[in-house]
Parts: structure tokens; C-alpha cells; sequence
């Protein structure tokens, strides 16, 4: 098995499986088909859950905006008590008229205790600020829609990924156990006959030779399904010391992934989960300039206040027969910016120009989705190819390898003439098992281009 193609294969799975969270209650172990574990790791995986998450916040963040416009009500309760009365200084002929000329009189210039209750409604009559800001959180709830619908995609190829890595590396393990038992007879065959005189030395060398390298991949076959194991529950959000089972046949799975109509689909860029995404990013920039130049309109506000107030030296705020004094005031405000030394043109500019940066990002987004588009549909093609030409070509090598066996049995081929048709025949089953593969994969990543399944307001 080609260990390069191996590691890409780890590095794009990790991608879509960092971590496994507060998942579904363990249990003793898992049998899943492919459509099953796509299931289940779409309600379970770290970054599907969040996702979720994400739109309910949005949804928050949405009526938190709508609210500003709507009509505040907010009261308060306040209660002074006069450590040291405040005195008011007279002239004394003003309290006694019979006080001489130039005394004055310290008079209490408040009670000792005051208490004061309030209330106050205030509504938002006209700002171009909070209209732009309603549409900026609608853009934002869509970003939100569309972001969970990539992190669904992506996780369904990452699951796909690794269903299909788990079956590849089991039946390598199976394809090595059998050439291993295959060749363990050879080996026991020629042993004997060397053993009475009629083979060359050579010969079980080089046998031993071939199992001994057999062995190794077995061992090494073995440690990559324990780590393929691990990964796929990874992007299930399964914790790593529970079994699971896969019930799909990589041969099965591959002939069934191989639809070429998908393949005369013509891309819609307006289904392209990156490309919504671009465009929503593209919106809120044309909204934060429109903001921007929404600050330099008036504010219109209207507020209603009602207080009421009593006081007294001792507290008797309480009491029923306190009086109390109130009063109530209308009004609006009207707020005009004039003239901010030219700060605001400058902010406005400066949104303007990050616009005009997500209109030529988003330019750019449509030509790397188209690219990535042919790729794959290129890829996928290829990949069809190869399952074609790898399942022919280990027809040939099963029949070369067997009839190099007739022949060293019959003392017409060398002992390294067999090796190197078993060489052979072990490379192109490498092959065959990795076009299959590749098949899956394949589509699965054209799949994700074009949006297919497509996730977007699914819960």
C-alpha cells in the first residue's frame, strides 16, 4: 500500500474531525453502512454541533438588533440620606426682622432624608443606523445557514473519507493474509524438495525472502486499521475505546459510488456552499459602507418620564398618609451630526474600499470554485479510469504470477523469475485496492462542489 497516499489521506480526515464532544450516550459498540455513520456523525461530530450552534445565536444576535428599535422601558429607585444637612446662609433681618443690621442665619437648605421613584419610556422614531443594522443581522443569520451547510458537507466527505480508509486498509489486511498463506505453502513445497536434492538453495532463500517482507506489511497493514479505527470515530464523535463495525464492502461501496451522470451535471455557482458564503461576506461589506453613511443622517428619539418624589427628617417613606410629589415630562431629541473634521468621510471611505475588496475576493472565489470544479470532475473521471485499468491489470497479474508458479514448480522458471511476478501481482493489488478508494473519494469531494446533498436549512 503506498504509504504517501496513506498519509494524505490522515491529513485530510484530521481536517474534518478535530475533536468528538458531548455526543450521543456511549454505547458498547456501533455497526454503521456508510449512509448510517454519515447519519450519525452529522448529529454528533464537534464542528456540526457548533455549527448549529452558530444559527441560534444568529437568531439571538437577530432580535437583539430588532429590540434597539423597539420601546425601552426603565425605572429607578433612589434614596438619599443627608449625613450633614446642607445649610443656606441668609441675611438675619430676613428670618427676624428685630436681628441686627449685617448677621446672617444658617438655614437647613434640605431635609434630612429624600427618596425618589421613576420611570422612563423612550422610543426610537427614526435612525439609518438601526435600519441598515436590521439587514446587516438577516445577512448575517444567512452566512450562519450557509456556514452550517459547508461544515455538513465537509463532514460528510470527512466520514466518507475515513469509511472508505477503514475498508481499504481491512482488505489490505485480508489481500496480505491470503498471499501470505499462498506463499507459506510455496515456501513449505520448496523446502522439501531442497530438502531431497531437486531445488537450488536459492530458491527458499528467495521465498523467505518475499515472506519475510510480507510479514512486515501485515504488521504495518494492522497498525494503519487501528489508526483508520480511531479517526473514523473521531469524525463520528465516538470515543476511541468503543468497537465499531462497518458493514459496507469496499468493492460494493466503490461500484455503487461510480454514477457517471453526476458527471454531465453542470455546476450552479449559486448552489456553491463557498460562494454563498463569499457573496454573504461581500452583503455585509455593502452594509458596513451603507452604515457608515447612514451615521451622517439625523437621529430621531421620543421619550415619556415620570418620577415622584417625598422627603422628610425620618424615614417615612413607607407610610401611607406620606405625601408624595410628582411630575411628568414628553419630549424628543433630535440629534444632527454637523461636523466631525472630516473623521466620518474618512471611515466611510475606508469601508467603501473593503466593499470594493469583497467584490473582487468574491470574483476570485468564482473562478477557484470553477477550477476546483473541473479538477474534480477530472479527478473523478480518472479515478473511474484507473478502478477500469487496476481491475484488468490484476485479471493479468493473478495469471502471470500463477503461471510463474506452474512453471517453478515444473523447473522451467527461476526462483526470481516467481518473485518478481509475486512482486508483481502484490503492487497491482495495492493499485486496485486505491482506485477503488480513490472512486469514493472522488466523488464525495465532487459531491461537496456541488453542493450534493444539499444540507442548507436542515436540522
Amino acid at each position: 500500500m503506498n504509504h504517501k497516499f496513506l498519509y494524505v489521506w490522515v491529513l485530510s480526515v484530521l481536517a474534518f474531525a478535530k475533536a468528538y464532544s458531548q455526543q450521543a450516550p456511549k454505547q458498547d459498540s456501533y455497526r454503521f453502512t456508510l449512509e448510517e455513520a454519515v447519519s450519525f456523525g452529522l448529529e454528533n461530530n464537534y464542528q456540526a454541533i457548533n455549527a448549529k450552534r452558530d444559527i441560534a445565536k444568529a437568531l439571538k444576535q437577530k432580535w437583539e438588533t430588532t429590540s434597539t428599535g423597539l420601546p425601552q422601558i426603565n425605572a429607578g429607585v433612589d434614596y438619599n440620606y443627608n449625613l450633614r444637612t446642607p445649610v443656606l446662609v441668609l441675611p438675619a433681618q430676613i428670618v427676624n426682622p428685630e436681628a441686627p443690621l449685617g448677621e446672617f442665619a444658617a438655614l437647613a437648605a434640605a431635609p434630612r432624608q429624600t427618596a425618589n421613584l421613576n420611570a422612563t419610556l423612550t422610543q426610537l422614531i427614526f435612525d439609518g443606523s438601526y435600519i441598515v443594522a436590521l439587514e446587516a443581522s438577516k445577512t448575517f443569520l444567512d452566512f450562519s445557514e450557509n456556514a452550517n451547510n459547508k461544515t455538513k458537507l465537509e463532514v460528510r466527505k470527512g466520514i466518507i473519507n475515513a469509511y472508505g480508509g477503514v475498508l481499504l486498509t481491512q482488505e489490505n489486511i485480508a489481500i496480505i493474509e491470503r498471499n501470505l498463506e499462498t506463499l507459506t505453502k510455496n515456501l513449505d513445497e520448496t523446502t522439501k524438495i531442497y530438502q531431497n536434492g531437486l531445488a537450488e538453495e536459492e530458491d527458499v532463500e528467495q521465498l523467505k525472502i518475499t515472506k519475510s517482507q510480507l510479514l512486515n506489511q501485515l504488521n504495518s497493514a494492522k497498525r494503519q486499521e487501528s489508526i483508520a479505527l480511531d479517526m473514523l470515530k473521531l469524525a463520528l464523535g465516538i470515543e476511541l475505546d468503543t468497537p465499531i463495525i462497518l458493514t459496507e464492502d469496499l468493492a460494493a461501496l466503490a461500484l455503487k459510488n461510480m454514477d457517471p451522470s453526476i458527471t454531465t451535471n453542470s455546476l450552479e455557482l449559486e448552489k456553491n456552499t463557498d460562494f454563498q458564503i463569499a457573496t454573504n461576506f461581500t452583503e455585509q461589506r455593502r452594509l458596513e459602507y451603507k452604515l457608515e453613511r447612514a451615521k451622517a443622517l439625523p437621529t430621531l428619539s421620543g421619550f415619556l418620564n415620570y418620577s415622584t418624589q417625598s422627603f422628610g427628617e425620618d424615614f417615612v417613606f413607607l407610610d401611607r398618609n406620606n405625601p408624595w410629589f410628582s411630575q411628568s415630562v414628553a419630549g424628543v431629541s433630535l440629534q444632527i451630526p454637523i461636523f466631525s473634521s472630516l473623521g466620518r468621510q474618512a471611515r466611510t471611505d475606508r469601508a467603501k474600499i473593503a466593499w470594493d475588496q469583497a467584490k473582487t475576493d468574491l470574483d476570485r472565489t468564482m473562478q477557484e470554485i470553477q477550477l476546483n470544479y473541473q479538477t474534480a470532475l477530472n479527478n473523478y473521471q480518472i479515478a473511474i479510469d484507473n478502478y477500469s485499468t487496476s481491475k484488468e491489470n490484476l485479471n493479468l497479474a493473478e495469471r502471470i504470477e500463477n503461471k510463474n508458479q506452474i512453471k517453478f514448480r515444473e523447473g522451467i522458471a527461476t526462483s526470481f523469475d516467481l518473485r518478481q511476478a509475486q512482486t508483481q501481482l502484490y503492487s497491482t493489488q495495492a493499485n486496485y485496492l486505491q482506485s477503488m478508494f480513490q472512486v469514493i473519494t472522488e466523488k464525495a469531494n465532487l459531491e461537496t462542489i456541488l453542493n450534493t446533498p444539499e444540507f442548507i436549512n436542515q436540522n
